[in-house]
C-alpha cells in the first residue's frame, strides 16, 4: 500500500496485486466489468478533466495512442486526465454501475501511454444508494463513501489490478455507485470494476425475461475462439453499434469445425425462447447457430463436452444483419447454462435466452 499522507484516511483492504498479464483470465471468464460504458456505465461527475475527458475511463475498448496529435488542451490521449498542482488530496470521478447493484471482486486501472503525467496512486470507494444528486453532492468529500480498494501505487503505461481477499470469503457488500481518487492528479487511461450483478428480480415467479443479459446476471464463461471480437459482448444491451462490439471468432479451415460460447444464466430458469442476432455480421455470420442448455451440478464451470447437454431449439439457419427468434423445445425443466454454437464460424452480435425463474 502506498504511503500517501493525504489527510484522508482510509480503512485498510486485503486485496493481492494480480500481474498484468493474468488481469483477463483472472476475471473475465467470472466476471463482467460492472460500470463499462457498454453496460450502461455512466459518468455523474468528476474534479477536473481539463487534459482529457473522464467518459473515456468507461471505454471497453482497449486505449490507443495518436502521437503529434495536439488539441486546445495539450497533447490528445485516450483517458482521463486532470490539471498538475491539484490542491485537495486527489482528483475524483464518481461513476454509476451499469446495473441495479453489483458485488466487487476486483478493480483494474490501465495508465496506457500516460508516462511523466500517470496517476501516483488510486483508491476506489463505493456505496449503495438510489439518489444519483445525494452521491455527487458528497464530492471529494467522506459522504456515505466505504473503502473497496484503500491506496494503491501505479506507474507509467501499465494495467494495474487487484483481486479482493474478501470475494470469496466473506458476505459480498452490493455497491450502486463508486467513486475512483486519483492522488493527487494526473492520467488514466481505464477503469475496471470487476464484479458480479446483482439484479433486482420481479416478485412474479412467472415472469419472462432475459437471464443471459448481464445485467440480469448472466456470465459468458468460455469460448473456443474470440479473435475479432469478445464472448462477452454477447450479454450486452442494445443490438451495438457496429461488427466491433459483437462475439466473431477466426475463419476456420479444417473440415467439421464448429466454435462456441458457453454462457452461465443469472439464475436458473425455465427456458422459453431465444433470439440469436447478427446485427452488422453481413459476410461474416455463421450458416447455423445451435442451442444447448445444461442443469450444472458439478464444480466449476461446464466445458463444452461435460455429460447433460441437451439440444433445446432446432437449428437456426442464419441470415446476415437479422435477429434469428426460436423457441424453447424443452420448457419443463431448468437449466443454469447455455451453449451457443456457431457452424462454422463467424460472428454473433447478442444471444437472448428469455426463461422464468426456477424459485
Amino acid at each position: 500500500m502506498a504511503e500517501i499522507d493525504c489527510g484522508y484516511a482510509l480503512e485498510a483492504v486485503e486485496a493481492t496485486s494480480v500481474a498484468s498479464g493474468d488481469i483477463d483470465k483472472t476475471f473475465r471468464s467470472s466476471c463482467i466489468d460492472l460500470v463499462s460504458a457498454a453496460l450502461g456505465g455512466k459518468i455523474l461527475g468528476f474534479s477536473d478533466e481539463w487534459f482529457a475527458e473522464a467518459a473515456n475511463l468507461l471505454n471497453p475498448a482497449a486505449p490507443i495512442r495518436l502521437p503529434g496529435k495536439m488539441v486546445y488542451t495539450g497533447a490528445w490521449y485516450d483517458g482521463w486526465e486532470t490539471r498538475r498542482h491539484n490542491t485537495a488530496p486527489f482528483d475524483w470521478v464518481v461513476v454509476r454501475l451499469g446495473v441495479a447493484s453489483g458485488t466487487v471482486e476486483g478493480v483494474e486501472v490501465d495508465t496506457a501511454f500516460f508516462s511523466g503525467n500517470h496517476a501516483p496512486a488510486i483508491s476506489v470507494e463505493g456505496c449503495f444508494s438510489q439518489n444519483d444528486d445525494e452521491v455527487l453532492s458528497w464530492q471529494g468529500g467522506r459522504g456515505g463513501w466505504e473503502p473497496v480498494l484503500d491506496i494503491r501505487e501505479c506507474g507509467p503505461s501499465q494495467r494495474f489490478a487487484w483481486k479482493l481477499a474478501t470475494a470469496a470469503t466473506e458476505k459480498k457488500k452490493q455497491y450502486t455507485h463508486v467513486r475512483l481518487n486519483m492522488y493527487p492528479d494526473g492520467g488514466i487511461a481505464r477503469f475496471r470494476l470487476f464484479g458480479h450483478a446483482v439484479p433486482v428480480f420481479p416478485d412474479d415467479a412467472g415472469a419472462v425475461f432475459d437471464l443471459a443479459a448481464a445485467q440480469n446476471g448472466g456470465v459468458a464463461v468460455s469460448c473456443s475462439d474470440q479473435h475479432f471480437g469478445t464472448k462477452d459482448n454477447l450479454l450486452l444491451p442494445g443490438r451495438g453499434k457496429d461488427m466491433g462490439d459483437g462475439w466473431e471468432t477466426a475463419r476456420s479451415r479444417g473440415k467439421g469445425h464448429v466454435d462456441w460460447a458457453i454462457v452461465r444464466l443469472g439464475a436458473p430458469g425455465y427456458l422459453q425462447n431465444f433470439v440469436v442476432d447478427t446485427a452488422h455480421f453481413r459476410g461474416n455470420f455463421p450458416q447455423q447457430v445451435r442451442l444447448e442448455a445444461v442443469e450444472w451440478r458439478g464444480g466449476g464451470e461446464p466445458g463444452p463436452d461435460a455429460p447433460g447437454w441437451t439440444a433445446v431449439a432446432e437449428p437456426i439457419k442464419c441470415k446476415p444483419d437479422h435477429e434469428h427468434p426460436a423457441d424453447s423445445s424443452v420448457t419443463d425443466r431448468p437449466f443454469t447454462h447455455v451453449k451457443l454454437t456457431i457452424v462454422p464460424d463467424g460472428g454473433v452480435k447478442r444471444l437472448r435466452v428469455f426463461a422464468k425463474r426456477a424459485v
